[in-house]
């Protein structure tokens, strides 16, 4: 059984680093395909070649790591990750419960934590349904219901023309394509187009995608579901459900709030939440 990751890492550099050093060493990482992603302290950048080379050594199926630097601020988030051992290629492959995903993480964020929220969706998916993916990404949500439910059509919307490139192509590694229908586009222009065809939207998108809620409602048909995805602190969580209950009533339709789930935490007293919301 493999070791975490913060007592591995400081049983190998006992005696090279100090005590406050140790104490700084990463408690987590992030495993994509062969390759790891580190968040380390900056006051440890200087060393993240000597930590790359143990991780290298000490995790298997590790052919390459990098480490955070942050994120570009556009509307894309793209993820800034400098490269410390192994390879320095940052395209690899990722498999997760029967799902290919191919993808570059120095363009693209992967969310592992959305796991458990991509399997519930799934259950709920009834034999026929029509489903909307409004900012599918490389295709988190699609490929879980194209795979494991009887959905009959998946409509996936992406404005980021280099993760429309990987959504493409994990619809051919996954073999899919007769259910997933890749669009290119903003989703307050492409989603409009499809006319109100929904049984069920999915609104991944944090930390807000409110000014988007009003073409979801379009789309979806009497006694269909919205996912929204929104972030809020635990005791502000309400104002989510406002957002779609005033832009519902807004487009003359009713809401009624199925259920709440708390995803995972994004930020000190923040989280992320998804509401299951059926429009009347």
């Amino acid at each position: 059984m493999l070791k975490p990751i913060k007592k591995l890492l400081s049983e190998e550099l006992k005696g090279k680093f100090s005590k406050k050093e140790l104490q700084l060493l990463p408690s987590s990482y992030q495993k994509i395909g062969d390759i790891i992603i580190l968040n380390l302290k900056k006051d440890l950048w200087k060393y993240d070649n000597l930590i790359g080379k143990i991780i290298l050594e000490k995790i298997p199926n590790t052919k390459s790591v990098f480490r955070r630097k942050g994120f570009i601020k556009t509307e894309f988030r793209t993820p800034q990750i400098k490269f410390v051992s192994g390879v320095n290629n940052t395209v690899t492959t990722h498999k997760e419960h029967g799902i290919v995903y191919k993808i570059d993480v120095k363009s693209i964020m992967f969310s592992k934590g959305n796991l458990n929220e991509r399997k519930r969706i799934i259950k709920q998916i009834r034999s026929g349904e029509i489903i909307v993916d409004m900012f599918a990404g490389i295709g988190y949500f699609s490929f879980g219901i194209a795979k494991f439910s009887k959905a009959k059509k998946i409509h996936a919307v992406e404005i980021n023309s280099k993760s429309y490139e990987y959504l493409l192509e994990n619809i051919r590694l996954n073999k899919v394509g007769n259910k997933i229908i890749p669009i290119l586009g903003d989703c307050a222009i492409e989603v409009p187009k499809l006319g109100k065809i929904a049984d069920r939207v999915i609104m991944g998108l944090l930390p807000n995608c409110k000014e988007y809620l009003k073409y979801a409602v379009k789309a979806v048909k009497a006694n269909g579901i919205i996912h929204y995805h929104g972030v809020a602190k635990k005791n502000e969580d309400k104002k989510l459900f406002n957002d779609v209950k005033q832009t519902a009533e807004k487009e003359g339709r009713k809401v009624e709030l199925i259920k709440k789930t708390k995803v995972k935490s994004y930020a000190p007293k923040v989280y992320h939440f998804v509401l299951d919301c059926k429009i009347i």
